[in-house]
């Protein structure tokens, strides 16, 4: 049986996080697609020299250079714990899911928890951008989600483990 797992959350709502921990839980690999932006920066690839731009303005990288980047990985992998990626309704096309994960974190929490782990693009006024573009582009999928009945809403505001914990019971059940 696949297991394609989505993880949904707002900026700074805990999707890498329980991303990874859920993808060891589980067995398989987890895809990040900011981490893939990241790492292209880094090796200074020309898709991470176009993304550099968008990242040093605190921006997100448009929809187009991030599906280039991380369709190709998907159409490679049976199981996967993926972040990031769709962002948009209209990105959804062709991409299924077993299950989405929906942490549901405030925005008064993701602010604060962004503003403590000190990266240069989280500033006040970059974050409440990033959660403006959040509920405009990515909440939509909540719903999206939810109608095609494969939707966990998982209260993201508790403590790591406690979160985990309840991912790991409810995914096994699913299994």
């Amino acid at each position: 049986m696949s297991m394609r797992v989505l993880m949904l959350a707002p900026p700074g709502g805990g999707k890498g996080t329980q991303g990874t921990r859920l993808a060891r839980t589980l067995g398989v690999e987890h895809i990040s697609s900011g981490d893939l932006l990241r790492a292209a920066v880094a090796e200074d690839t020309p898709l991470g020299r176009e993304v550099d731009g968008y990242l040093k303005r605190g921006e997100l990288a448009p929809d187009a250079i991030v599906t280039e980047a991380i369709r190709p990985i998907l159409a490679t992998r049976e199981n996967y714990v993926l972040d990031g990626f769709p962002r948009k309704l209209s990105q959804t096309e062709g991409v299924d899911f077993d299950v989405v994960v929906y942490l549901d974190v405030p925005d008064e929490v993701v602010t604060r928890r962004l503003l403590g782990r000190g990266r240069a693009d989280d500033r006040p006024e970059v974050i409440a951008e990033r959660l403006r573009h959040y509920a405009a582009d990515t909440e939509p999928l909540v719903d999206y989600y939810q109608q095609r009945g494969v939707l966990l809403r998982v209260d993201g505001d508790r403590p790591e483990d406690e979160i985990a914990a309840e991912l790991a019971e409810k995914l096994a059940a699913k299994a």
